[in-house]
């Protein structure tokens, strides 16, 4: 049974994605008489299409006995136990921590908007940070 669901919309890289994705399919179009160029401008269109539908949101899932948050169309996913948490707090990210999947110096971090986050920190020492616009929901459905 869920006890807690949230989805949070990556606006600015929805926005910026979709942006890029008209931008080249406009020069792909428009250079069509250039093979070089519609064969980059293919390959680079298939990237971020690829990058909006992976990475245009986050859903976070708490169960009785799991977190399970899952990006975009749910082809990435990640699951932690609740045995293995040891606590979480709420936090604030730097803005140079950016967007997606990747490694910080406060250890993994999981977000698609904003600078908001809850940072778990496991029973065997390791970290990891979700970004939430309902960090205190969240915190709140983890320590139940």
């Amino acid at each position: 049974m869920f006890m807690y669901q949230k989805t949070q919309f990556g606006k600015i890289t929805t926005i910026s994605l979709i942006l890029a994705l008209l931008i080249i399919g406009y020069f792909g179009v428009y250079y069509s008489n250039f093979s070089s160029l519609l064969s980059a401008a293919f390959f680079l269109f298939g990237i971020f299409l690829l990058s909006l539908l992976l990475f245009y949101k986050l859903t976070v899932i708490v169960d009785d006995h799991n977190i399970q948050i899952i990006f975009g169309v749910g082809l990435i996913r990640k699951k932690f136990s609740l045995s293995d948490i040891n606590s979480c707090q709420s936090v604030k990210n730097h803005w140079y921590y950016g967007l997606g999947i990747h490694l910080t110096p406060r250890g993994w971090l999981y977000n698609v908007s904003g600078l908001r986050a809850v940072e778990i920190i496991m029973k065997d020492g390791n970290k990891c940070r979700i970004g939430t616009d309902d960090p205190e929901g969240l915190i709140k459905a983890i320590q139940n």
